[in-house]
């Protein structure tokens, strides 16, 4: 049967989900859910509300019974009051508006829930019930039984809430508003309005405008005096001293100018200088709520596990939260579930899939007293094993207490607006000391305004606005296509690397789909017929890679089937008898293909041949290494054996290095060793064996197939779909950082023009409120055109 590439129900592409229902194709449970209600026009049909528990799927009980932990429930719970209580829940598979519908309508599924709402952007739903009807453990069997597994991490437990900081809204508000009076009440200043009442008021005007000015210098600018306190004590002249004495002259001048009646003052100027600069600073400050850039082992550890404890010579089980399981504990690991600790395995067949922790790409079978280790996740039936660390001290979560971990790239970088401004606050000091001098001999009546006009001409609001305008909205633009950013700093970073390292296994391959060969002597339909049949049975996924593309065969009843798990699958139909699985299983002991990923296969005991799995690597892999190439320097750093190393040489460029058998901590190290060359590196990667070196790159970028879904700690997130346009991305940054740079020499020739009015004591409240204003909103528009234009070539790939 053809899968159809649209939802028979919304008409979305299927390429990501798929769930194959009566011959039609979905692309999520919701809509396949609201199908069937409108087909039936009753919700009840989808869910039986008294389903008694044994009805309950063999793969979901017991997954949630660590919620009836009250300890456990209690850090998860939001609110819980008499017979209300509300959780939060994140739901990876909400895909369209029908998930929207049914997660929303769980009311009609289970009355004892109250309500239910979903933040689509963030992937979670807030649901309100009866918690002495219903329990948390039952709300959570409800989701996934209808296709909508929460996904509860370790995560979820240690951290507490966290707090929306909104103060940066509260100080743009306030210089906002400030702004819009302080300029009302100056306009009869500015055009020199005789009326009476003006004329009467005016004093009022200038101690009003004195008001609205407070709050904006001692609450909205308090950032930037503390920002040059700061660097004043380290020695660092950066943007914000210029910046915060241009703000302490103008109120100073103002507040003096009224006092003793000299004239209205600076007030417009200062409260414009304020609100544009926050303006800029909330512009940069652009988030991807539902994207955490900051994710560890916790974000994918479970928070509990069952445990296995022995009193009076019988088996019991109870759930233990991760934190708290010790050398020696008997536990409990179904399929699917994640391995939490280094152990032993003691009972059961383990087939562990590493790939996320390790990079390698196929699963491995393990037997009883084989060591397991923390992060992998079992595929098969439940194993039983016995912790032989603490989860603090298991291999995963070592590679966490690396010093690198800790490393606040904020504080080592520099940025190009703090390189400039250190010379600039120097240059402006120095003019203004000349000047002054200059008229202190010539009328030293004059001295102390050209002093502070200068100081107030020359505060580099302009310059401060354009790096932020112009990485704010490359940053917008870049998520747009689908390359999400943790802040603006990346975007300057990324544009000063000369070294790309990629991660193989899931970075360049996908791990969608293989491309499979076959060696060996032709099937019969008969025998392809039977090796289909045989490969029907089996949920191992080398299984079903090679199951998906076998030709369509009519499906029948085999009269012997059994699975050797680690090894192989043996059946028999009539007088037919089919092997599948490793050469040594089959009895074939040529170590010809020993480093690729094989499936062997004999019929009657005859020997019929293998098929080989090659990763299957992304779309225009080869094109972008060739783009790369001829500006950086490349390196492909791999978990995974060397067997695919021939197959990469031919693809890829002659001057890539290529390392296999890569552990975490090698990945972290080789970045480390050519950063002492002073290159700035971009590490690509995709797992949890990544983190250590996407943390010490300069520019650590997270690869996903789906962005909400678990990702490393890194710098930026890049949608699969987008890998083969990553050089795009970076010559985006380079524009823009020239476009950057070509707004700063604009800024100098408006600091030139006002300098001029400055130092030859001309300036008065009128020009400085046409240049400052002027400056800043002409700064904005030029670098919001230019970054929009580069961002076309982005947006039209």
């Amino acid at each position: 049967m053809t899968i159809a590439s649209t939802c028979y129900h919304c008409g979305n592409d299927c390429d990501k989900f798929v769930i194959d229902f009566d011959q039609k194709t979905f692309c999520c449970n919701g809509c396949k859910t609201v199908y069937d209600i409108f087909s039936s026009h009753d919700l009840s049909c989808y869910y039986d509300l008294q389903a008694a528990p044994g009805s309950i799927p063999k793969e979901i009980k017991g997954k949630f019974d660590y919620l009836n932990t009250s300890s456990i429930a209690q850090k998860l719970i939001e609110f819980c009051d008499k017979n209300t209580t509300i959780i939060t829940f994140y739901i990876p598979h909400i895909h369209c508006s029908s998930c929207i519908w049914i997660l929303e309508n769980l009311h009609k599924l289970q009355p004892h829930i109250t309500a239910s709402q979903v933040d689509f952007p963030k992937k979670i739903v807030r649901i309100t019930f009866n918690q002495h009807q219903i329990s948390l453990k039952e709300v959570a069997i409800l989701l996934t039984n209808i296709g909508y597994e929460p996904y509860i991490s370790l995560e979820d437990y240690t951290e507490g809430k966290k707090k929306i900081d909104r103060s940066l809204i509260y100080k743009l508000g306030i210089a906002g508003f400030a702004f819009g009076n302080v300029m009302f009440l100056s306009f009869p200043e500015y055009f020199e309005v005789s009326e009476y009442w003006l004329e009467k008021y005016k004093y009022l005007f200038r101690w009003l405008m004195f008001g609205f000015s407070l709050p904006v210098v001692l609450y909205a600018a308090k950032d930037y005096f503390i920002a040059a306190t700061k660097g004043l004590r380290t020695n660092i002249l950066n943007i914000d001293i210029p910046i915060a004495l241009g703000i302490i002259v103008l109120f100073l001048r103002s507040t003096s100018e009224i006092l003793f009646d000299w004239g209205t003052g600076f007030f417009d100027s200062l409260t414009g200088l304020v609100f544009f600069l926050l303006l800029g600073k909330f512009f940069q400050q652009k988030t991807y709520s539902f994207l955490s850039f900051e994710r560890d082992y916790t974000s994918y550890f479970p928070i509990a596990v069952t445990r296995i404890v022995f009193e009076n010579n019988k088996k019991r089980e109870d759930t233990i939260q991760i934190n708290a399981i010790k050398k020696g504990d008997r536990l409990l690991i179904r399929n699917e579930e994640l391995i939490p600790v280094d152990a032993i395995l003691i009972h059961g067949n383990a087939q562990i899939d590493y790939s996320f922790v390790t990079g390698e790409s196929e699963s491995v079978a393990k037997k009883s007293g084989d060591q397991l280790y923390a992060g992998g996740r079992q595929l098969y039936d439940a194993i039983e094993i016995e912790a032989i660390k603490s989860v603090e001290q298991s291999y995963l979560t070592q590679l966490w207490s690396n010093t690198i971990f800790d490393k606040d790239r904020s504080v080592t970088f520099t940025n190009l607006t703090d390189k400039i401004s250190k010379y600039f606050t120097i240059v402006i000091l120095c003019i203004a000391s000349i000047a002054t001098a200059f008229w202190i001999l010539m009328d030293p009546s004059k001295a102390m305004n050209v002093f502070t006009a200068v100081l107030i001409i020359a505060c580099p609001c302009a310059l401060a606005l354009a790096r932020p305008f112009a990485l704010g909205n490359m940053l917008r633009i870049f998520g747009k296509s689908k390359f999400y950013l943790k802040n603006i700093d990346v975007i300057e970073r990324l544009s000063t690397i000369n070294t790309v390292i990629f991660d193989k296994t899931g970075t360049i391959t996908t791990n969608k789909k293989n491309d499979v060969d076959y060696d060996g002597l032709a099937l019969t339909r008969a025998e392809e017929s039977l090796l289909k049949n045989t490969l029907r049975s089996s949920n191992h996924p080398l299984s079903r890679t090679l199951y998906e593309i076998l030709a369509e065969h009519e499906i029948i009843t085999l009269d012997q089937y059994q699975e050797h798990i680690g090894k192989g699958i043996e059946a028999k139909l009539k007088e037919n008898s089919i092997k599948v699985g490793s050469a040594k299983f089959i009895g074939n002991n040529d170590p010809k293909n020993e480093l690729n990923t094989t499936v062997h296969i004999s019929t009657n005991d005859s020997y019929k041949g293998h098929f080989i799995f090659h990763n299957h690597y992304r779309k225009g892999v080869k094109k972008l290494f060739k783009i790369l190439s001829e500006t950086y320097n490349l390196s492909i750093l791999s978990g995974d054996n060397s067997g695919e190393k021939k197959y990469l040489q031919q693809i890829l460029p002659k001057n890539i290095s290529l390392f296999f058998n890569q552990k975490p901590i090698d990945k972290l190290e080789y970045i480390k060793s050519i950063q002492k060359d002073q290159n700035k590196v971009m590490m690509v990667g995709d797992g949890l064996n990544d983190a250590g070196a996407l943390a010490q790159s300069d520019v650590g970028i997270a690869i996903s197939e789906n962005v909400t879904v678990f990702s490393p700690a890194c710098d930026g997130i890049l949608d699969a779909t987008r890998f083969e346009h990553l050089h795009t991305y970076i010559l985006a940054s380079k524009s823009t950082m020239k476009i950057i740079k070509s707004s700063f020499i604009l800024s100098f020739l408006y600091n030139l023009l006002g300098l001029y009015f400055a130092v030859t004591g001309q300036l008065s409240p009128i020009i400085a409120a046409i240049l400052m204003p002027l400056s800043s909103i002409s700064m904005v528009v030029y670098v919001t055109v230019l970054t929009n234009w580069k961002g076309r070539k982005i947006s039209l790939q």
